[in-house]
């Protein structure tokens, strides 16, 4: 139970730091250089105001230098994060490659969930550090994973492609990179994660019609967040997923 407190709490810093990470790369800015600053009004903002979830409650969810609102998503971000690093503890903490592959899988998809949401982007820059940290990790401890992963990542990826050359408006091609990276990170549990994204999708995609009719057509839905999901779910319950389909069919 100790690396799963510790696990949490590191989350909740990895949390904080992936909220500054989605707000700078798509802008072009260093996450390593500059201290935080008000979203609202500029001014820097102090330590004892940036501790993860702790600052916002304390807060009440308002700026101490402006009194504007700070944005629900920071807690829920950090929140998040810790609770997936405890997730990934529990769940791989007999073995430390899949520990460290999950940890960095986990960062990655909240990295791209929040980015994806805000501004409708899904960084390359996320995936490709992404990518290479899980090839090293997959590389140093079951290098004989990796012929499985290469074709799970063009399996997973060519799938979205075609979709997107047959729909470009509705599928972009940082879905396609990252359902890519996934598959380098899953294998064949990619399977399950891409049903599961699609599925979810098409869940909220009829759920908005319902609601809104024929005008539900021209709002667009960020597709990354349903990958990710799909990642999770893939992450923890794959193989049972894929025992589950073959055993049933």
């Amino acid at each position: 139970m100790g690396a799963v407190v510790f696990l949490f709490f590191a989350g909740l810093l990895i949390g904080s730091f992936l909220t500054v990470v989605a707000h700078r790369v798509p802008l072009g800015e260093s996450v390593v250089v500059g201290r935080s600053r008000c979203a609202s009004c500029g001014v820097q903002i102090a330590a004892y105001d940036n501790v993860p979830v702790f600052s916002w409650i304390v807060l009440r969810g308002r700026a101490r230098c402006c009194g504007e609102p700070i944005s629900a998503r920071y807690p829920l971000t950090e929140l998040g994060t810790a609770l997936l690093f405890a997730a990934v503890a529990l769940a791989f903490h007999d073995d430390p490659a899949e520990l460290a592959m999950g940890l960095v899988f986990v960062t990655v998809l909240v990295a791209i969930t929040v980015t994806d949401l805000e501004r409708r982007i899904i960084p390359n820059r996320v995936l490709l550090v992404g990518s290479v940290a899980g090839l090293a990790i997959a590389a140093a401890t079951d290098p004989a994973s990796l012929p499985e992963r290469a074709v799970a990542a063009l399996a997973a990826g060519g799938l979205l492609f075609a979709a997107a050359l047959a729909y470009p408006r509705g599928m972009g091609l940082g879905d396609v990179k990252l359902a890519a990276t996934m598959g380098l990170f899953l294998g064949r549990d990619v399977g399950p994660a891409m049903l599961i994204a699609l599925l979810a999708g098409s869940l909220v995609g009829l759920a908005m019609i319902a609601r809104h009719g024929a005008a539900a057509r021209k709002q667009a839905i960020p597709f990354g967040p349903f990958l990710a999901l799909g990642g999770v779910v893939a992450l923890f319950a794959g193989e049972q997923l894929i025992d589950w389909y073959l055993g049933a069919f």
